[in-house]
């Protein structure tokens, strides 16, 4: 089945309220008009067309390759619009005309990855797949797709929402903004397991917009890896670079 398009109105969990850039306060102390939506979120939306077409088999072997681009703010009219390119499909969130998030869903054939790379080790957090992350994740946002329910699995986004919270945790001082994830479903996970999430810190740099940093994560659940990560954030706005 072909992926088609898709719109919602952009909202903000409760929980994304602890970095203070999903408020209105903190947006504007960072340079913004208003509160930014989680990045997860509009990850969240743009799955949506993704699994209404390809169903359980993209959380089975599935890629992701998200890029915020510009912001989207709180109530925004958010139309996620599907582009079939070769064997993989890129959706983007259009908001007044303009491109906001681009992510390129495909495939993968790759063994789970066995070890994360070297850095900075975080430590490993154990979470059970329930509440803000769990089958609602993504209902509770706006995305209305019954199979996570149905079959009693995790939405997508709770796997950056994860790396989310290790940046949140770990790494980010203050205010933090998720730029970047590129994400592989290794195995659908049950609602109510426990996952075991893994990360380190490879890379952290000064930009003109603040220190960056990539991240390697892995989640476990019963000793198998149901997702695999490289996230990147922008993780202190207050410090930014003269140049690039």
């Amino acid at each position: 089945m072909t992926p088609q398009p898709w719109a919602v109105t952009a909202q903000n969990l409760a929980e994304h309220a602890n970095n203070p850039i999903h408020t209105d306060a903190g947006a504007r102390a960072a340079g913004f008009a208003q509160a930014l939506v989680a990045g997860v979120t509009t990850y969240a939306y743009l799955t949506h067309p993704i699994v209404e077409a390809w169903d359980v088999a993209w959380l089975e072997r599935g890629t992701a390759d998200v890029s915020f681009t510009a912001p989207v703010f709180l109530h925004d009219d958010v139309r996620c619009m599907p582009e079939v390119d070769g064997d993989d499909t890129i959706v983007t969130a259009v908001v007044d005309g303009r491109a906001r998030v681009t992510m390129r869903a495909g495939w993968h054939d790759d063994v789970p990855p066995s070890s994360l790379s070297d850095g900075e080790l975080l430590r490993t957090r154990h979470l059970r797949l329930e509440g803000e992350y769990g089958d609602e994740y993504g209902l509770r946002a706006g995305d209305d797709l019954d199979l996570y329910r149905r079959l009693g699995v995790v939405h997508p986004a709770v796997w950056p929402a994860f790396a989310n919270h290790l940046v949140h945790t770990e790494v980010a001082n203050g205010s933090w903004i998720h730029t970047r994830s590129i994400i592989r479903h290794h195995a659908p996970a049950p609602v109510g397991s426990i996952a075991d999430l893994s990360g380190a810190v490879v890379r952290r740099f000064d930009s003109t917009a603040g220190v960056r940093a990539v991240l390697d994560v892995r989640i476990e659940v019963d000793g198998r890896v149901v997702a695999s990560l490289e996230h990147h954030a922008i993780v202190d706005v207050t410090r930014r670079a003269t140049s690039p």
